[in-house]
C-alpha cells in the first residue's frame, strides 16, 4: 500500500501553515496528501452557548475543511489532495492516522518576540507516541522561508534550498534518522549540514589545564568519530553535499543556532513505551521549542 504524507488541520494559522509544507513535501516525495481534520466535540450544554452553536460547529467541521482542501488543490494541482474528517480526542487520532503515513505534519505556534514553537499538548503528545517521523511546522512559515535568499537578498521559492540540518550523536547513531536526513537534502538538492556537539566530563578539566594541546586531540576525536559514522553514508548517497560540525558545547544550542540557516531540521527520539507521560529527550525537546526552521523528529528503536 503506497504511504501518504498526512497533515493536521484544526483551522489554526499554524495547522494552515503545516497543511501548506505537507503539500510541498508530498510533491517533493511525488506522494499524495491526506489532511486530516479532528473536531473534539465539546458537551451538550457548552454547545448550545451562543459562540458554540450549531452555526458555528458547521463553520469548523464543514466549511474550513472543505475551503482548505479546495485551496490547497489549486496551488498544488500535480498532488492528489483528500480530506479526512474525525470526531475524538486530537491526539489519538492523529497518531492514529500516522501509522501508515510517510510522515505526519502538524503546526506550532510561535513564540512572540523569540524565535521557535509554542508546543501545546496535543503536539507533544503526538511526538511522543507517533513511530511515524512528525514534522513540527511553525505558523507563518513560507516556501520563500526554506530557500537562499535570490541575487538581490530576498528568499524567494525558486532560488536553492537552505541546508538540512541533523542532529546526531556519534555514539548511538540511528540509521532510519540519518536516512530520512539524507533522503530530505537529496530531495531539495541541499547541503547536508551534520551537528554533533559535546561536553567533556568535569574531570577532563584539570587536564586540559596542564596540557593544552589535550584539548586539540580531545576535537580531533570527536570528529574523527562523527566521520566514521557519516562515511558509509557518504558513499550511499554521493550526490548529497555532507558539511560535518563537530564542536564542544550543548547539542541542543549548536542545532537551534544551525536552524536559523536550514530549511528542516532532523532529529531522534528513542521509542519508550510508557503509559504515561512525553517521552522526547532533552536535545530534542529543545530543539522543539526553540528552532526556527520545521523540525522532523524521527522515532527510533
Amino acid at each position: 500500500m503506497m504511504r501518504t504524507v498526512v497533515a493536521g488541520l484544526d483551522g489554526s494559522s499554524e495547522s494552515r501553515a503545516a497543511v501548506e509544507w505537507a503539500a510541498r513535501e508530498a510533491t517533493l516525495r511525488g506522494l499524495p496528501l491526506k489532511v486530516v481534520h479532528v473536531w473534539e466535540p465539546v458537551p451538550e450544554p457548552m454547545a448550545q452557548a451562543p459562540l458554540l452553536g450549531a452555526e458555528t460547529q458547521q463553520h469548523w467541521s464543514e466549511r474550513i475543511p472543505r475551503e482548505t482542501t479546495e485551496g490547497l488543490r489549486l496551488r498544488h494541482p500535480g498532488v492528489e489532495i483528500t480530506m479526512e474528517q474525525s470526531s475524538g480526542r486530537p491526539a489519538e487520532t492523529l497518531v492514529k492516522a500516522a501509522q501508515d503515513a510517510e510522515l505526519l505534519v502538524l503546526g506550532s505556534r510561535g513564540l512572540s518576540g523569540i524565535g521557535g514553537f509554542m508546543m501545546g499538548s496535543v503536539g507533544l503528545a503526538v511526538i511522543a507516541h507517533a513511530e511515524r517521523p512528525v514534522v513540527l511546522v511553525r505558523a507563518g512559515e513560507q516556501a520563500a522561508d526554506e530557500h537562499q535568499s535570490d541575487p538581490v537578498g530576498i528568499p524567494s521559492a525558486a532560488a536553492p534550498y537552505r541546508p538540512v540540518v541533523l542532529g546526531l550523536d556519534p555514539d548511538g547513531p540511528d540509521d532510519s534518522v540519518i536516512e530520512f536526513a539524507f533522503d530530505a537534502a537529496a530531495r531539495r538538492s541541499a547541503v547536508l549540514r551534520v551537528v554533533h556537539g559535546w561536553n567533556l566530563p568535569p574531570y577532563y578539566t584539570y587536564g586540559l589545564a596542564a596540557d593544552p594541546e589535550y584539548h586539540d586531540e580531545i576535537v580531533r576525536q570527536q570528529s574523527a568519530a562523527l566521520s566514521a559514522v557519516l562515511r558509509p553514508w557518504r558513499r550511499k548517497h554521493p550526490d548529497v553535499e555532507v558539511v560535518e560540525y563537530s564542536r564542544p558545547g550543548s547539542g541542543a544550542n549548536h542545532l537551534v543556532d544551525a536552524a536559523r540557516e536550514a530549511s528542516l531540521v532532523v532529529v531522534g527520539r528513542r521509542v519508550r513505551r510508557g503509559p504515561v507521560g512525553f517521552h522526547i529527550g532533552p536535545v530534542t525537546h529543545a530543539v522543539l521549542h526553540h528552532a526556527t526552521a520545521p523540525v522532523a523528529v524521527v522515532a527510533h528503536n
